[in-house]
C-alpha cells in the first residue's frame, strides 16, 4: 500500500474531504438504509476512481479544485458503488473485498433497492446542482459498462470472440469508468473540450492495461485475489487464451474451444488450458500489448507541465500493469 499512499500524497486534503462528503451524500431517513451505506463506507478499496478525478482536476487547474470536483468524484462513487453491489447480486456472490457483500448480509431483494438508491442518489446530486455535464458523462459511462457486460455474456454462450470484440468488451466493461473519473476531473474545473477528450482517452487507456493485467493474473501463481483459472471456469475470453487460439492448429482449437465449452470445472483440463497458453507465447504477448496501452497513457501526459500531480499519475499508470493483485 505504500505506493498508493504516495499516489495519494498531492491530494490527501482533498480525499479526507471528500471521504466526509461521500459519506453525508448517501444519507436516508430509513434507518436501515443508513446501516447498510454506512458498512459499505467502511469497507471501501483503495478509492482508486475519486483518485484519478482529483488528480486530474489538481493537474488542469495548478493545484485547484472547487465544489464540482467533490461532487463529481461523490457521483461517481456512488454509481460505481451501485453497480457493484447489483454486480454481486448478477453474479451470485457473497465476497466484496474479503468482507460479505451486502446481498450476503441483506439479501438479493435489499441489495437490489440498495444499488437502485445510491444510483438515484448520484443522479440528483448532479441535477440538484446543474451539473449537467458531469451527468452526461457518468451516464455513458454506465450504459457502456452495462453494454459490455451484455456483449461478453452473448459471447461466453459462442466464444467466438476475436481480439477487437475483446478489446471493445474491455474497453466497455472496465475502461470507460476510469475514462470517466479523467473526463469528470477535468470537466469539473471547466477544462476546454479538446483537453477533456484527451485526459478521457489517457483514462480509457489505463483502463485497458488495467484489465489485461487482470487477465494475466488467471495464469499466475501468486496468492492474488481470484484463484488461478476463474476466467476459464466462467468462458471468458480473455487476451492470453484470445492469441493461443488464434495461433494454434486447427485439432489445437478445437480441444481449446471444447475445454472452455465443456470441461471447464474439470480442474486438470483447465490447467491442461493454462499450461497451452503460456507454452505458445499467451502471456507474453498479452504483456506486450499491456505496456504499450501504458506508454500511450504516459505519452499523452507528457502535454502538462510538471506537477506533483502529474507525477502521481505517472505513478498511477505504473502502479496499474506492477500491482500484484
Amino acid at each position: 500500500m505504500k505506493i498508493v499512499s504516495q499516489i495519494k500524497e498531492p491530494i490527501v486534503v482533498e480525499m479526507e474531504l471528500f471521504e466526509k462528503k461521500f459519506s453525508n451524500s448517501m444519507s436516508s431517513q430509513v434507518s436501515l438504509l443508513n446501516r447498510i451505506t454506512h458498512y459499505v463506507v467502511n469497507r471501501k478499496g483503495k478509492q482508486m476512481r475519486p483518485m484519478f478525478v482529483f488528480l486530474i482536476a489538481k493537474m488542469c487547474n495548478k493545484g485547484v479544485v472547487n465544489d464540482r470536483t467533490y461532487r463529481g468524484a461523490s457521483v461517481i462513487e456512488l454509481i460505481h458503488t451501485a453497480t457493484l453491489v447489483h454486480d454481486d447480486v448478477v453474479d451470485d456472490s457473497n465476497r466484496r473485498r474479503g468482507f460479505f457483500s451486502i446481498n450476503a448480509l441483506w439479501k438479493n431483494k435489499i441489495a437490489v433497492l440498495v444499488g437502485d438508491y445510491l444510483l438515484s442518489k448520484g443522479l440528483l446530486l448532479s441535477i440538484d446542482n446543474d451539473d449537467f455535464d458531469l451527468l452526461k458523462i457518468i451516464s455513458v459511462a454506465v450504459r457502456e459498462m452495462s453494454e459490455g457486460e451484455l456483449l461478453q455474456i452473448e459471447k461466453a454462450r459462442r466464444l467466438d470472440i476475436t481480439e477487437e470484440v475483446y478489446f471493445e468488451i474491455i474497453r466497455q466493461k472496465t475502461a470507460t469508468l476510469i475514462a470517466a473519473c479523467c473526463a469528470m476531473g477535468a470537466k469539473s474545473v471547466n477544462a476546454e473540450d479538446i483537453e477533456v477528450e484527451n485526459l478521457r482517452k489517457f483514462g480509457e487507456l489505463i483502463g485497458i492495461a488495467f484489465q489485461i493485467k487482470d487477465d494475466l493474473f488467471d495464469y499466475g501463481d501468486e496468492k492474488i485475489g481470484k484463484p488461478t483459472g476463474i476466467d476459464i471456469k466462467e468462458k471468458k475470453m480473455t487476451l492470453p487464451l484470445i492469441y493461443a487460439l488464434n495461433n494454434a492448429s486447427q485439432k489445437e482449437k478445437a480441444w481449446l474451444i471444447n475445454s472452455v465449452k465443456n470441461h471447464n470445472h474439470d480442474k486438470k483440463r483447465v490447467n491442461e488450458v493454462i499450461a497451452f497458453v503460456k507454452n505458445n507465447g499467451g502471456l507474453e504477448y498479452a504483456e506486450g500489448k499491456m505496456k504499450a496501452f501504458q506508454q500511450e497513457a504516459l505519452q499523452l501526459l507528457q502535454r502538462y507541465p510538471d506537477s506533483d500531480y502529474k507525477s502521481s499519475l505517472e505513478l498511477m499508470v505504473n502502479y496499474v500493469i506492477d500491482r500484484k493483485k
